[in-house]
């Protein structure tokens, strides 16, 4: 599991590490694990002796990282030279340690004088930082990043927001992040997550300082693993869960194939469809059990899945309020997240999740798509207070919250082959099946955005991929977390 925690955590843990270690040795550490790093990237295109170093210095301790780490890049032969956005406020010791390490200062803009570089180092603001690099920074910025030699982020890309993953401003794109201590929440969430790049933890001895519960966590194959419901020898069908759809309308059929595709591949004992899609669904499903509606006259069912390609019509409300008066898990996506009422939701005594994208979860808040995409964090926490409800939000990072106090779970497994018409049906479905399951709404929603993910990789490989091959791809993904 990856953990992320706010800049206040993190300050406080700092805080109390420092004072049980000699002064400087914590920056010390962070500089030998970012001089580490450094190195890794210059030998991927050479090596470190004679390589060519630039250090973009700002102040204070993210400054002071950079420049003790750029010290122990001169010891090893590297040719290191910085440019100090803040001279009046640069770490004096730091510095001087670079110097004395044979490294140099430069004056400035133009840098035509110090010739090719094979990698920036970008230690212009550190976690404090807020609200976008000033016009100089930006200016120095794009003077020398726009070469081939990669970026290389301190603690996190300058100018993103730490705390919320929001980029209100001018920010660097690093072709790779070293963090320390923690993961922060701005390197796991878009839009700034996209500035990060590849992203590496740095041990410097603050798990113990931490609380227990982190602000945000990301699964990993083995938490995954854990999570995953494996029949057992006693299992048969029912046991396995079966998972009702109300889904699909005589204008999109698909939606109610996709679906249900989902739900048989997520690891249904049994899929319940009731609607008018069903002759689409029994002809690429025939072990599908189908029903006319309403969804509560289909039969048991363990869990829901409303929504997805349901249409506007009256039938359709009615469909939607029918399942929400089910007392199972229910999963509202698509067409359901319009027509369902407010109140009917937070009244509900069995789980509820919500599984909206950014113009839907802009509709259901009452504020601009834009709004939503920039505080992608503040919105899903939103949702999950409002509606009382586990709350998935689709997009280029997913990010799951439940209301209360657990951590937001941000799944690691997209990509933009999922940007595909009908694969959010596909994962409907495939979290129906998980909560028909018995998993928790959140663990449901993690685990099925986790496979959906990792599914639409494995059939894409780099390639345009459709919605059902991503659901075809899901037994593939779900063996590749059980290897």
């Amino acid at each position: 599991m990856r953990h992320a925690y706010s800049v206040e955590t993190v300050r406080a843990a700092e805080k109390a590490l420092m004072a049980r270690l000699p002064e400087g040795a914590l920056m010390q550490r962070a500089a030998a694990g970012l001089a580490v790093a450094c190195g890794d990237l210059l030998r991927r295109n050479g090596r470190v002796y004679g390589s060519r170093v630039l250090l973009l210095v700002g102040s204070g301790d993210n400054g002071g990282d950079t420049l003790y780490a750029g010290a122990r890049l001169a010891r090893r032969g590297a040719g290191v030279r910085a440019l100090l956005t803040a001279p009046d406020k640069v770490h004096r010791r730091a510095l001087d340690a670079l110097l004395a390490a044979g490294g140099q200062v430069l004056g400035g803009p133009p840098l035509g004088a110090f010739g090719p570089v094979d990698l920036v180092v970008d230690g212009i603001t550190g976690i404090g930082g807020r609200g976008g690099l000033r016009p100089e920074a930006a200016e120095l910025v794009h003077a020398v990043t726009g070469g081939h030699a990669p970026v290389l982020a301190v603690d996190l890309p300058s100018g993103v927001e730490a705390d919320t993953g929001q980029v209100l401003g001018e920010a660097v794109r690093a072709d790779a992040t070293v963090t320390f201590g923690t993961y922060k929440p701005g390197l796991l969430i878009d839009p700034a997550a996209e500035h990060a790049g590849a992203l590496r933890l740095v041990d410097i001895g603050l798990a113990a300082e931490l609380p227990a519960r982190p602000d945000l966590e990301a699964l990993q194959y083995a938490d995954v693993a854990a999570l995953l419901p494996v029949p057992g020898a006693e299992s048969d069908k029912y046991r396995r869960g079966v998972v009702g759809v109300a889904a699909g309308s005589e204008r999109y059929p698909g939606a109610a194939v996709l679906a249900v595709a989902g739900a048989l591949r997520g690891g249904a004992g049994a899929v319940r469809y009731a609607g008018p899609g069903a002759d689409a669904v029994i002809a690429r499903f025939p072990e599908t059990l189908v029903h006319p509606g309403p969804p509560s006259k289909a039969g048991r069912v363990q869990a829901w899945v409303a929504g997805p390609g349901l249409g506007d019509s009256s039938a359709a409300a009615r469909a939607v309020a029918d399942v929400l008066a089910a007392d199972v898990p229910v999963l509202v996506d698509a067409d359901g997240l319009r027509l369902m009422d407010a109140g009917a939701v937070r009244a509900r005594t069995a789980a509820t999740v919500l599984t909206p994208h950014a113009g839907e979860a802009a509709a259901l808040l009452g504020v601009p798509r834009e709004e939503v995409e920039a505080g992608r964090l503040a919105a899903v926490r939103e949702l999950a207070a409002r509606y009382d409800a586990t709350v998935l939000l689709k997009g280029s990072t997913t990010l799951v919250a439940e209301p209360g106090d657990a951590p937001v779970r941000v799944n690691p497994t997209g990509t933009s082959w999922l940007a595909t018409a009908g694969s959010g049906d596909v994962l409907s479905g495939l979290t129906g099946s998980l909560l028909a399951a018995g998993l928790a709404p959140r663990d449901a929603a993690s685990v099925g955005a986790y496979l959906h993910g990792l599914a639409a990789r494995r059939a894409s490989a780099g390639a345009p991929v459709a919605a059902q091959d991503v659901a075809d791809a899901v037994p593939a993904a779900w063996r590749d977390v059980r290897a």
